[in-house]
């Protein structure tokens, strides 16, 4: 085995009188991943055969491997989804038995140079951590925010039933806006103007790229301007569109890092999106959380079932200059209603 092909060991298990440990590998073009086994925890011993293996994947690893169970079974055909469409990197989780939930952590990198980095003298960080647990639908995932986040919460503002028509923004005020956790419910009081859907739009970062926040639709797009200068030089949209499907409506949700920062050079400032499994015609409402915290925005759509995190580096948004606002692109109006709260440094970073 190349020695610097040994990496991201699993968190280890016990059965039958055994440790079990799972690392990551490769083989020339071929990603492995390897079982070990030890009786004492120190001498292991691997087994003759890989667990698993990928050929073709180059310098790919099978990074942070995890594993535990969340059902009993799966829905055939489906073709799985993604924890973040964002930036979210080497993702573990861990048992919580005192309040009975499995939590995530994941690793957001930087976006920014390698010089930048070297000039702070640090260079990523965890993203926020969040529950994780099986939508009743047994499709996917659902992720949230750990409760403990809330303790952080300081100063509240609400808005309730504001109304956006077509182009309109509003300022969400009272609150630190580069360090802040927004919920938020928008209401569609109607459906028939969303844009026909290409069955040929698999690629939901794509059609982002393709249907921006400044591209106007029939519902959308509405949602968040995150991290943004008081006169919009600056802002990291984070927003929903809706389409009109073959069987039902198709919700996109976005967060485009390309209008984020007024610098030019230096930054990667990608469009990511995913789409979101919600049933608009039930309920006519959709829900957004968006955490900020100067350089991170990390957003949690439909109550966790489409979550996106975003490296953003603004020149003139930042600390008391940034501001938040709602916003409507669309054609059809719609309500909104938010509550906001500012957001404090935990007292302890460690217990």
């Amino acid at each position: 085995m190349n020695k610097t092909a040994f990496r991201d060991p699993t968190t280890a298990w016990k059965i039958g009188g055994h440790w079990r440990m799972v690392v990551a590998s490769r083989r020339k073009q071929r990603g492995m991943a390897y079982l070990y086994r030890s009786r004492d925890f120190r001498k292991w011993i691997k087994a003759k055969h890989p667990l698993h293996s990928v050929p073709n994947t180059g310098s790919y690893f099978p990074e942070a491997r995890d594993k535990y169970v969340v059902g009993k079974g799966f829905v055939d055909g489906w073709n799985g989804l993604r924890f973040d469409y964002g930036n979210f990197y080497a993702s573990k989780t861990f048992f919580d038995p005192s309040k009975n939930r499995r939590i995530l952590w994941g690793w957001t990198n930087e976006s920014d140079a390698a010089q930048d980095d070297a000039q702070k003298g640090w260079a990523g960080l965890q993203a926020i951590p969040r529950k994780v647990w099986l939508d009743p639908s047994g499709k996917q995932l659902l992720q949230w925010p750990i409760e403990e986040i809330e303790t952080l919460r300081g100063q509240n503002v609400q808005l309730s039933n504001q109304e956006l028509k077509s182009g309109e923004h509003i300022e969400v005020k009272g609150i630190t806006a580069a360090q802040v956790d927004v919920d938020i419910t928008f209401s569609i009081p109607n459906l028939d103007k969303a844009e026909p859907f290409d069955p040929s739009w698999t690629n939901a970062q794509d059609l982002c790229g393709l249907k921006g926040s400044t591209v106007q639709g029939g519902v959308g797009p509405f949602g968040l301007l995150t991290l943004a200068s008081e006169k919009l030089e600056e802002y990291t949209p984070v927003f929903f569109r809706v389409f009109t499907g073959l069987y039902k409506h198709v919700v996109l949700l976005c967060s485009d890092s390309g209008s984020s920062s007024l610098r030019k050079e230096g930054l990667y400032k990608p469009s990511f999106a995913g789409f979101v499994d919600v049933d608009l015609d039930d309920t006519y409402k959709i829900s957004l959380r968006t955490l900020i915290d100067h350089s991170v925005v990390e957003s949690f759509g439909a109550g966790g079932k489409t979550c996106i995190t975003s490296r953003v580096y603004p020149l003139v948004a930042v600390f008391d200059d940034a501001h938040l606002f709602v916003f409507n692109n669309g054609t059809e109006t719609i309500t909104a209603d938010v509550e906001a709260w500012s957001m404090a440094k935990p007292d302890k970073m460690n217990n």
